[in-house]
Protein backbone atom coordinates (compact mmCIF):
# COMPACT_ATOMS: atom_id res chain seq x y z
CA UNK A 1 0.00 0.00 0.00
CA UNK A 2 1.37 3.62 -0.73
CA UNK A 3 2.73 5.79 1.82
CA UNK A 4 0.57 8.36 0.13
CA UNK A 5 -2.34 8.15 -1.05
CA UNK A 6 -3.68 10.10 -4.56
CA UNK A 7 -6.22 12.76 -2.28
CA UNK A 8 -2.78 13.60 -0.37
CA UNK A 9 -0.45 13.75 -3.15
CA UNK A 10 -2.69 16.58 -4.37
CA UNK A 11 -2.87 18.80 -1.44
CA UNK A 12 1.33 18.26 -1.02
CA UNK A 13 1.07 19.22 -4.81
CA UNK A 14 -0.47 22.27 -3.70
CA UNK A 15 1.28 23.63 -1.20
CA UNK A 16 5.15 22.64 -2.70
CA UNK A 17 3.43 24.82 -5.93
CA UNK A 18 2.58 27.14 -3.43
CA UNK A 19 5.52 27.50 -1.72
CA UNK A 20 8.21 26.38 -3.39
CA UNK A 21 9.88 29.50 -5.00
CA UNK A 22 7.93 32.12 -1.99
CA UNK A 23 10.69 32.83 0.78
CA UNK A 24 8.25 30.87 3.20
CA UNK A 25 10.06 26.83 3.05
CA UNK A 26 8.38 24.76 0.86
CA UNK A 27 10.28 22.20 3.22
CA UNK A 28 9.42 23.04 5.68
CA UNK A 29 5.37 23.72 4.79
CA UNK A 30 5.57 19.93 3.17
CA UNK A 31 6.61 18.03 6.67
CA UNK A 32 3.56 20.55 8.19
CA UNK A 33 1.24 19.63 6.06
CA UNK A 34 2.54 15.43 6.12
CA UNK A 35 2.82 15.92 9.92
CA UNK A 36 -0.91 16.77 9.78
CA UNK A 37 -1.82 14.07 7.88
CA UNK A 38 -0.29 12.06 10.09
CA UNK A 39 2.33 10.86 6.97
CA UNK A 40 5.60 9.91 8.69
CA UNK A 41 7.92 12.62 8.00
CA UNK A 42 11.09 10.95 8.30
CA UNK A 43 10.07 7.35 5.80
CA UNK A 44 12.28 7.31 3.39
CA UNK A 45 9.87 7.07 0.67
CA UNK A 46 8.02 10.24 2.00
CA UNK A 47 11.13 12.13 1.61
CA UNK A 48 11.95 10.81 -1.58
CA UNK A 49 8.27 11.67 -2.52
CA UNK A 50 9.36 15.42 -1.48
CA UNK A 51 11.80 15.92 -3.67
CA UNK A 52 10.57 14.77 -6.80
CA UNK A 53 7.39 16.45 -7.03
CA UNK A 54 9.75 19.55 -7.01
CA UNK A 55 10.63 18.49 -10.47
CA UNK A 56 7.04 20.06 -11.02
CA UNK A 57 7.69 23.24 -9.67
CA UNK A 58 10.73 23.43 -11.64
CA UNK A 59 9.01 22.19 -15.07
CA UNK A 60 6.77 25.45 -14.45
CA UNK A 61 10.30 27.50 -13.95
CA UNK A 62 11.50 26.06 -17.25
CA UNK A 63 8.17 27.20 -19.17
CA UNK A 64 7.82 30.40 -17.65
CA UNK A 65 11.56 31.40 -18.40
CA UNK A 66 11.52 29.41 -21.50
CA UNK A 67 12.61 32.43 -23.79
CA UNK A 68 15.48 33.41 -20.89
CA UNK A 69 16.42 29.81 -20.55
CA UNK A 70 17.11 29.32 -24.46
CA UNK A 71 18.65 32.33 -24.50
CA UNK A 72 21.37 31.58 -21.99
CA UNK A 73 21.55 28.13 -23.47
CA UNK A 74 22.12 28.80 -26.88
CA UNK A 75 24.94 31.51 -25.64
CA UNK A 76 26.72 28.55 -23.80
CA UNK A 77 26.74 26.05 -26.60
CA UNK A 78 27.99 28.81 -29.13
CA UNK A 79 30.69 30.14 -26.90
CA UNK A 80 32.03 26.47 -26.17
CA UNK A 81 33.18 26.88 -29.95
CA UNK A 82 32.80 30.94 -30.64
CA UNK A 83 35.82 32.76 -28.58
CA UNK A 84 33.50 35.80 -29.44
CA UNK A 85 31.02 34.13 -28.00
CA UNK A 86 32.77 33.92 -24.76
CA UNK A 87 32.52 37.43 -23.85
CA UNK A 88 28.34 37.35 -23.65
CA UNK A 89 27.16 38.18 -20.16
CA UNK A 90 24.72 34.92 -21.19
CA UNK A 91 27.53 32.94 -21.99
CA UNK A 92 29.61 33.60 -18.61
CA UNK A 93 26.14 33.09 -16.76
CA UNK A 94 25.58 29.62 -17.55
CA UNK A 95 28.80 28.51 -16.56
CA UNK A 96 28.14 31.01 -13.11
CA UNK A 97 24.93 28.21 -12.96
CA UNK A 98 26.82 25.41 -12.86
CA UNK A 99 29.81 26.02 -10.68
CA UNK A 100 27.68 28.04 -8.45
CA UNK A 101 25.15 24.59 -8.27
CA UNK A 102 28.56 22.65 -6.92
CA UNK A 103 28.65 23.24 -3.31
CA UNK A 104 25.18 22.49 -2.37
CA UNK A 105 25.41 19.25 -4.49
CA UNK A 106 28.97 18.04 -2.52
CA UNK A 107 27.11 18.98 0.93
CA UNK A 108 23.79 17.61 0.05
CA UNK A 109 25.72 13.79 -0.79
CA UNK A 110 28.24 14.07 2.19
CA UNK A 111 25.36 15.25 4.93
CA UNK A 112 22.31 12.83 3.36
CA UNK A 113 22.43 10.92 6.58
CA UNK A 114 21.94 14.30 8.26
CA UNK A 115 19.37 15.77 6.41
CA UNK A 116 17.33 12.85 5.53
CA UNK A 117 17.70 11.79 9.88
CA UNK A 118 17.95 14.28 12.86
CA UNK A 119 17.79 17.45 11.15
CA UNK A 120 14.41 16.88 9.29
CA UNK A 121 12.62 17.19 13.16
CA UNK A 122 9.73 19.82 13.05
CA UNK A 123 11.92 21.74 15.80
CA UNK A 124 14.73 22.20 13.40
CA UNK A 125 11.93 23.67 11.14
CA UNK A 126 10.70 25.60 13.31
CA UNK A 127 13.52 27.64 14.34
CA UNK A 128 14.46 28.03 10.94
CA UNK A 129 11.82 29.36 9.63
CA UNK A 130 12.05 32.01 12.67
CA UNK A 131 15.56 32.30 12.09
CA UNK A 132 15.43 32.57 8.33
CA UNK A 133 12.59 35.59 9.18
CA UNK A 134 15.41 37.69 11.25
CA UNK A 135 17.92 37.01 8.09
CA UNK A 136 15.44 37.88 5.10
CA UNK A 137 14.63 41.17 7.53
CA UNK A 138 17.80 42.23 7.91
CA UNK A 139 18.92 41.68 4.08
CA UNK A 140 15.70 43.60 2.93
CA UNK A 141 17.09 46.85 5.02
CA UNK A 142 20.64 46.38 4.05
CA UNK A 143 20.40 46.04 0.82
CA UNK A 144 20.21 49.27 -1.64
CA UNK A 145 18.28 47.49 -4.26
CA UNK A 146 20.42 49.47 -6.94
CA UNK A 147 22.00 46.40 -8.90
CA UNK A 148 19.77 44.82 -12.02
CA UNK A 149 20.09 41.21 -13.45
CA UNK A 150 22.67 42.42 -16.16
CA UNK A 151 24.74 43.63 -13.57
CA UNK A 152 24.80 40.35 -11.55
CA UNK A 153 28.98 38.65 -11.26
CA UNK A 154 30.25 35.30 -10.97
CA UNK A 155 30.72 36.70 -7.32
CA UNK A 156 27.15 37.21 -7.01
CA UNK A 157 25.90 33.59 -8.66
CA UNK A 158 28.82 31.96 -6.05
CA UNK A 159 27.51 33.57 -2.97
CA UNK A 160 23.97 33.14 -4.03
CA UNK A 161 24.39 29.84 -4.94
CA UNK A 162 26.29 28.72 -1.62
CA UNK A 163 23.69 30.26 0.40
CA UNK A 164 21.27 27.36 -0.45
CA UNK A 165 23.29 24.91 1.80
CA UNK A 166 21.63 26.47 4.60
CA UNK A 167 18.13 25.44 3.39
CA UNK A 168 19.35 21.87 2.59
CA UNK A 169 21.23 21.48 6.06
CA UNK A 170 18.54 23.66 7.91
CA UNK A 171 14.88 22.70 6.29
CA UNK A 172 12.84 25.88 7.28
CA UNK A 173 14.66 28.55 6.35
CA UNK A 174 13.90 28.20 2.99
CA UNK A 175 16.48 27.80 -0.77
CA UNK A 176 14.23 30.55 -2.11
CA UNK A 177 14.56 33.23 1.14
CA UNK A 178 18.46 31.88 1.58
CA UNK A 179 19.20 32.64 -1.98
CA UNK A 180 17.14 35.71 -2.50
CA UNK A 181 18.55 37.09 1.12
CA UNK A 182 22.13 36.87 -0.01
CA UNK A 183 21.13 38.72 -3.18
CA UNK A 184 19.44 41.67 -1.65
CA UNK A 185 22.75 41.94 0.64
CA UNK A 186 24.91 42.01 -2.54
CA UNK A 187 22.61 45.00 -3.13
CA UNK A 188 20.71 43.20 -6.44
CA UNK A 189 17.08 44.72 -6.86
CA UNK A 190 14.11 42.50 -5.22
CA UNK A 191 13.35 41.04 -8.83
CA UNK A 192 16.99 40.79 -10.30
CA UNK A 193 17.27 38.70 -6.72
CA UNK A 194 14.14 36.58 -7.34
CA UNK A 195 15.31 35.98 -11.48
CA UNK A 196 18.80 34.55 -10.11
CA UNK A 197 16.92 32.49 -7.20
CA UNK A 198 14.81 30.70 -9.85
CA UNK A 199 18.00 30.29 -12.16
CA UNK A 200 20.13 28.83 -9.20
CA UNK A 201 17.28 26.44 -8.39
CA UNK A 202 16.96 24.82 -11.82
CA UNK A 203 19.46 22.25 -11.42
CA UNK A 204 19.78 21.68 -7.79
CA UNK A 205 15.90 21.16 -7.57
CA UNK A 206 16.56 18.88 -10.61
CA UNK A 207 19.22 17.05 -9.51
CA UNK A 208 17.40 16.05 -5.88
CA UNK A 209 14.29 15.16 -7.73
CA UNK A 210 15.89 13.04 -10.06
CA UNK A 211 18.27 11.79 -7.18
CA UNK A 212 15.24 10.34 -4.60
CA UNK A 213 13.06 9.17 -7.25
CA UNK A 214 14.18 5.55 -6.81
CA UNK A 215 13.75 5.94 -2.90
CA UNK A 216 10.45 7.42 -3.94
CA UNK A 217 9.34 4.30 -5.83
CA UNK A 218 11.08 1.84 -3.92
CA UNK A 219 10.33 2.80 -0.84
CA UNK A 220 6.05 2.72 -0.64
CA UNK A 221 5.16 5.58 -3.20
CA UNK A 222 3.31 4.23 -6.10
CA UNK A 223 3.74 5.87 -9.48
CA UNK A 224 0.10 7.63 -9.46
CA UNK A 225 0.70 9.43 -6.62
CA UNK A 226 3.85 10.78 -7.72
CA UNK A 227 2.52 11.76 -11.11
CA UNK A 228 -0.75 13.47 -9.52
CA UNK A 229 1.53 15.60 -6.67
CA UNK A 230 4.23 16.65 -9.42
CA UNK A 231 1.65 17.52 -12.13
CA UNK A 232 -0.22 19.86 -9.42
CA UNK A 233 3.16 20.94 -8.11
CA UNK A 234 3.86 22.69 -11.82
CA UNK A 235 0.65 23.74 -12.33
CA UNK A 236 -0.30 25.82 -9.01
CA UNK A 237 4.05 26.69 -9.11
CA UNK A 238 3.46 28.38 -12.59
CA UNK A 239 0.79 30.68 -11.17
CA UNK A 240 2.75 31.00 -8.38
CA UNK A 241 5.79 32.71 -10.08
CA UNK A 242 3.89 35.11 -12.12
CA UNK A 243 2.53 36.52 -9.04
CA UNK A 244 5.61 36.50 -7.03
CA UNK A 245 7.51 38.82 -9.66
CA UNK A 246 4.42 41.25 -9.92
CA UNK A 247 4.47 40.97 -5.86
CA UNK A 248 8.34 41.70 -5.18
CA UNK A 249 8.34 44.45 -7.96
CA UNK A 250 6.33 46.68 -5.78
CA UNK A 251 6.50 45.23 -2.15
CA UNK A 252 9.68 44.84 0.35
CA UNK A 253 9.75 40.92 2.00
CA UNK A 254 8.22 42.38 4.82
CA UNK A 255 4.97 40.40 4.33
CA UNK A 256 7.05 36.79 4.15
CA UNK A 257 8.65 37.90 6.98
CA UNK A 258 6.01 38.34 9.08
CA UNK A 259 4.19 35.30 7.87
CA UNK A 260 7.13 33.19 8.75
CA UNK A 261 7.60 34.09 11.89
CA UNK A 262 4.10 33.57 12.68
CA UNK A 263 3.85 29.82 10.64
CA UNK A 264 7.28 29.16 13.09
CA UNK A 265 5.61 30.21 16.43
CA UNK A 266 2.49 28.01 15.10
CA UNK A 267 4.93 25.06 14.48
CA UNK A 268 6.33 25.61 18.07
CA UNK A 269 3.16 25.33 19.92
CA UNK A 270 1.43 22.40 17.95
CA UNK A 271 5.12 20.63 18.91
CA UNK A 272 5.41 22.16 22.37
CA UNK A 273 1.39 20.53 23.31
CA UNK A 274 1.84 17.42 21.49
CA UNK A 275 -0.40 18.52 18.59
CA UNK A 276 2.28 17.13 15.82
CA UNK A 277 4.98 15.39 16.58
CA UNK A 278 8.56 16.50 15.88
Amino acid sequence: MSAISVGQAVVLGVVEGVTEFLPVSSTGHLKITEGLMNIPVDDKSVVGFSAVIQVGAIAAVLVYFFKDIKRIVTAWFRGLTDREERYHHDYKFAWWVIYATIPIVVVGLAAKPLIDGPLGSLWVVAGSLILGSVVMWCADQMGRHKRGEDDTSFKDAMWVGCSQILALLFPGFSRSGATMSTALILDLDRVAATRLSFFLGIPALTGAGIYELKDALGAGVGAAPLAVGTIVSFVVAYASIAWLLKFVAKHSFNAFVIYRILIGAGLLGLLATGVLDA
